[in-house]
């Protein structure tokens, strides 16, 4: 493909997929808007109730068959899907640069970080074995078996159009599992294209089902009696007082990853370059708009003394803000630039909303992301430069809520102690980076921070699909995280069989 050469070359109206059909719906349309050129790129619909419960009915249909397909024939279809995802692999990824704005290169690595999940999948019939004891007493034996329920629901955020998906619908589906996915409807693309490679992958009709739309999906989702449980990654208030709250009450299984405000440490010892370099992906990589985003980084004074650490702080501060400064942005087709639009309109005024906050609270703009140059003759829309603030404290807004932006907070802590407690004051636990070359500083931040999901000299602390993807506190509501092993729990249950014979 050519440089900016864009697969999607004229607007294209999203249907649903149900049953293995593609369906035009009788909702309401809305544009989906390309944020990096402002060029309308496709329509998405607002579906109804009944499209959704058509949508689960072909679900429990399709379930009786596809739950007594062998595990190594549902891994078969899995693997056709994983050789699909990677022939489009470049297709997929300029979507996403399309519908969302990041830069070609994170689309990239969002696609294979997909594809992992679909390759984790496909080893199905040993991650879903049970266990076996002979003579638990005399004659009886006593063995485990992990069956599937029946239809899940899946609810994916704007920021990750691709991947989220893929999270959870392969191991649903794998274990012999239904799924209803209903995309952010700000960038559907991709879960439309997954959908055609599905079907062209042989996985039947009402398996693999796509409902576009808003809230009366996910209410409908959440109270309808056929889904088992519900699958969410998204903001902290929808996540803890809508998704959690109300699969409590029906009774459904839950994964709600949400909101984060994360910390990295530098500590005096700390390789300045790399922990730099890392930092410019951690805090905009994406816009800022990802769960593991870096937000509040604590230059720590450990062993130091005040003027020590004051010169510390300064040197890590003039680093930081250098390379801030040299970030390219622009359209993210451009292999040169580093760093797109956010995802809108609105979603800049939001966070340009929090850096007036910030001058408010006292904090001192060290860096201010409103006045940014573009690299081509694009509309300043939804681009927003990277920000930097100076003289935060814990307990401003900006350092305590989830800005989902460019912003970088420049704070203090006299020493590791009182770092670990600053990150402990945030109701979050998403993740929490930390960079040394000394091994008791690490184990330190390893073992007592209350977060999920833990960096040592790595700045996105990002697990691969063979683990977790874990978080602690307002971060996290539910028992199960997804990926892995632990999503292979949540969409079965075990079964335990006592037995003896005469």
């Amino acid at each position: 493909m050519n440089v900016l050469e864009e697969p999607i070359k004229e607007p294209i109206e999203i249907k649903n997929y149900i049953d293995g059909e593609w369906v035009e719906s009788e909702g309401e349309y809305k544009d989906i808007v390309n944020p990096a050129t402002g060029k309308v790129i496709g329509t998405v619909p607002i579906s109804t109730q009944a499209e959704f419960n058509q949508a689960v009915e072909s679900a429990q249909e399709a379930f009786p068959y596809w739950r007594s397909m062998p595990p190594v024939a549902r891994a078969r279809c899995l693997f056709r899907l994983k050789d699909l995802l990677e022939e489009n692999f470049e297709e997929l990824s300029r979507i996403q640069t399309m519908e969302h704005g990041k830069t070609i290169d994170e689309s990239r690595g969002e696609t294979r970080r997909g594809i992992e999940n679909v390759e984790v999948a496909t080893g199905i019939p040993s991650l879903m074995q049970g266990d076996y004891l002979e003579d638990i007493a005399s004659g009886i034996d006593e063995y485990l078996i992990r069956q599937p329920l029946g239809t899940f629901g899946v609810i994916t955020p704007f920021n990750f159009p691709f991947m989220i998906g893929l999270w959870f619908a392969p191991y649903a589906v794998a274990t012999g599992n239904c799924v209803v996915l209903k995309p952010s409807s700000e960038d559907p693309f991709c879960q439309t294209k997954i959908a055609e490679l599905v079907e062209e992958a042989g996985i039947p009709p009402g398996v693999w089902n796509v409902v576009n739309g808003g809230r009366t999906v996910v209410s409908e989702m959440l109270d309808h009696p056929d889904i088992q449980g519900v699958c969410f990654v998204g903001s902290t208030p929808v996540g803890r007082d809508v998704i959690f709250k109300r699969c409590g009450a029906t009774g459904k299984r839950v994964i709600a990853q949400t909101g984060a405000k994360n910390f990295a440490l530098v500590m005096p010892d700390a390789d300045l370059d790399r922990t730099i370099a890392a930092c410019m992906t951690s805090f905009y990589g994406n816009a800022g708009q990802r769960c593991l985003a870096n937000a509040n980084l604590v230059i720590v004074g450990e062993g130091l003394t005040k003027k020590e650490h004051e010169a510390f702080y300064q040197k890590v501060v003039d680093k930081f803000v250098a390379a801030a400064t040299n970030i390219q942005m622009g359209y993210g087709l451009d292999e040169s630039i580093q760093m797109g639009p956010l995802r809108d309109v609105g979603k800049k005024e939001k966070v340009v909303g929090y850096i007036e906050k910030g001058i408010a609270e006292g904090a001192t703009l060290k860096l201010d992301g409103r006045e940014f140059e573009l690299v081509g003759d694009w509309p300043r829309d939804a681009f927003l430069g990277p920000t930097v603030f100076e003289d935060v404290t814990p307990d401003m807004i900006i350092a305590q809520e989830e800005i989902f932006g460019p912003v970088a907070n420049m704070m203090k802590a006299d020493n590791l102690d009182r770092a670990i407690e600053m990150i402990h004051d945030n109701p979050f636990g998403n993740a929490a980076s930390i960079f040394t070359g000394n091994g008791k500083w690490a184990r330190q931040v390893r073992y007592e921070v209350k977060c999920g999901n833990i960096g040592i000299n790595v700045g996105v602390a990002a697990p691969m699909a063979f683990f977790p993807f874990s978080g602690m506190k307002d971060s996290f509501f539910g028992t199960e995280h997804g990926q892995g092993t632990e999503a292979i729990r949540f969409f079965t249950e075990s079964k335990v069989v006592i037995e003896r014979w005469f």
